[in-house]
């Protein structure tokens, strides 16, 4: 009885041990982190804790959103989790994601970890039509997203259809033209390949520079009405306050810089304005809900924050962050540059390894060459002894032939016939016999001609052999290496019976080495403006190659305003700085009259 009493007692111990704990999933742009969070948690422990995770120092870029009804909420630094007005089942999830974005990314983003987080989380938007994106800069983004992912091109390695699984453009831009997965992926690999050099955080940063001068990058719409009644819309983001039609999202009517804004407030569903300018009356306006109107003052007053903390000196914890940045930079830069001459060298020696091996394979050949020469040679000679002997004895039958015939004239006239008659005949004869025995001289004298000739075709053919031999033993005995000279540290490791150190590739970081790096940023800040053009000139030469394989009835209504944006000149910047001219007073008059 006391031991289940004992057994009860610790299950209920254990029961109230778990209890203190709650569990928590956090969903970052890169994986699921999951966590077990006490009781009595602020936000502020939960986000530390994700950033610590995530080894994230500039924090004051992000939030945790979580799911509320039909909106969305962010949780509150100094108020506890669990006091929030959200679903309490377990897991809790909640979504870590930039709430603020900067002005400049090049010059803000210091950290590697925060401008991937932002590239993830903008491309994402980008490909959900989230932010639009005209079609000549989806592509151009593709190509960066592609070299962040693949790193430099490869003709070798990515060859047509690697980019088949990979979702790159936004649906809208592929069902605008008449072109085929293969037809956009040539696009996309071309501007590519022109990307080369780059490192994975250069390709982020690129694609993060083009991306923060489309229309609606980095802006929070929300749904307003003024005095009059007229709906409009209100967009948030790092520069100010903006007032849009409903219909176009991407040229603002109305635009208020955070630093013409001295105060903002709401009251229920009615949000205040304050402007600086005491001659400017308060303008107002009314959302949809009181939640709304929550999220649209933290909003504000964290972008204003930011707006008024760049152009203040940065604190010392940001200035350490830039310099060591600044530092891993030029570190990384110069070992890019090692690597780089290292590359180059490994390439050299693997080009003169390939040399001396085809010229290996040519030695090789002539002397397989020879070789046959010679067995030619050989055959030939024998054949040609053989045939000289056949003639020397033929000439020694045709020589004993001869001499059997004037020993059988001598006989002839020593048995002299005595009659006339056997006399003419014996004459005949002995003539007969004269011819006979000049014509077997004369075929003798030939064979014996000839039989010199053979001899002398046969030490020719001998002469020619032994030319043959020596030129095989010449060859063979050459060293296959020996005709480039090569010195041992620019061959490769790995290579065959090569005796090679890699001693020589090792390089100091000198002195040199860091001017020469300040006069390549200095030089990259120079050339600023020329790359500006540039990816304009790429830009409108991506529209001009894709242009004639549009559809124009399958254009969506922001495609046309961007369209009438681009003719008449007007871009994000430039239409910002035309709004603030006029006065706030007038602008704020203008606002209520919509």
């Amino acid at each position: 009885m006391a031991s289940v009493l004992a057994s009860k007692m610790g299950l209920s111990s254990l029961r109230k041990k778990q209890a203190k704990t709650f569990n928590v999933t956090v969903v970052t742009m890169d994986a699921d982190l999951e966590f077990s969070c006490e009781l009595k948690w602020k936000g502020k422990d939960l986000f530390e804790l994700v950033c610590r995770t995530l080894g994230l120092r500039e924090t004051w870029f992000f939030g945790l959103r979580y799911d509320v009804k039909d909106t969305v909420a962010w949780l509150k630094m100094d108020k506890k989790v669990l006091d929030h007005d959200m679903p309490k089942e377990e897991p809790i999830v909640f979504h870590f994601l930039a709430k603020f974005y900067p002005e400049n990314a090049e010059e803000e983003l210091v950290q590697d970890i925060t401008q991937h987080l932002f590239f993830l989380q903008v491309k994402k938007s980008i490909l959900e039509e989230e932010i639009y994106c005209p079609p000549e800069a989806s592509v151009l983004l593709a190509s960066y997203a592609v070299h962040a992912k693949y790193g430099d091109y490869d003709p070798n390695v990515h060859k047509p259809g690697f980019l088949s699984q990979e979702e790159l453009l936004p649906k809208r831009v592929i069902n605008l033209y008449q072109m085929t997965a293969e037809m956009w992926e040539e696009r996309i690999t071309v501007c590519y390949a022109e990307h080369r050099g780059r490192t994975r955080d250069e390709a982020e940063m690129e694609y993060l520079k083009i991306a923060q001068d489309l229309e609606m990058y980095g802006i929070n719409y929300f749904s307003i009405r003024n005095k009059k009644g007229t709906s409009l819309l209100l967009g948030v983001d790092a520069l100010g306050l903006h007032i849009y039609d409903p219909s176009n999202k991407l040229t603002p009517k109305i635009s208020f810089p955070w630093n013409e804004i001295r105060n903002i407030s709401y009251s229920d569903k009615e949000f205040s304005i304050k402007p600086l300018d005491k001659r400017a009356d308060v303008f107002k306006f009314n959302s949809s809900k009181l939640r709304v109107n929550k999220l649209i003052l933290q909003l504000c007053i964290g972008n204003h924050d930011l707006f008024m903390r760049r152009r203040r000196i940065d604190s010392l914890e940001v200035q350490q962050m830039k310099m060591q940045a600044r530092e891993e930079k030029a570190r990384k830069q110069m070992e890019r540059q090692r690597l780089e001459r290292e590359k180059q060298l490994r390439e050299e020696a693997e080009r003169v390894r390939d040399n001396l091996e085809r010229r290996l394979i040519q030695l090789q050949d002539e002397a397989h060459m020879a070789n046959e020469a010679l067995l030619r040679s050989e055959e030939t000679a024998d054949l040609l002894a053989e045939k000289a002997q056949i003639a020397e004895e033929e000439a020694k039958l045709l020589a004993q032939k001869a001499a059997e015939a004037e020993q059988e004239m001598h006989r002839i006239k020593v048995t002299a016939i005595r009659t006339e008659e056997e006399k003419r005949l014996m004459e005949q004869k002995m003539l007969e016999a004269e011819m006979l025995a000049l014509k077997m001289a004369e075929e003798s004298e030939r064979r014996a001609n000839e039989a010199d000739q053979l001899k002398q075709d046969l030490q020719e053919a001998r002469e020619s052999e032994r030319k043959a031999k020596n030129k095989l033993l010449e060859i063979t005995s050459k060293s296959a290496y020996s005709p480039v000279p090569l010195s041992a540290n620019a061959l490769p490791p790995d290579g065959p019976n090569f005796n090679f150190s890699m001693e020589n590739l090792s390089f100091d970081f000198k002195d040199t080495d860091m001017k020469r790096l300040s006069m390549e940023i200095e030089k990259e800040k120079v050339e600023y403006m020329e790359k500006s053009k540039h990816l304009q000139e790429q830009l409108n030469e991506l529209k001009t190659e894709i242009e004639s394989l549009k559809l124009k009835e399958r254009e969506t209504p922001l495609d046309i305003l961007h369209n009438e944006n681009t003719e008449k000149g007007t871009s994000k910047q430039s239409n910002f700085k035309k709004l603030t001219l006029q006065s706030t007073k007038s602008r704020v008059a203008f606002f209520q009259e919509l």
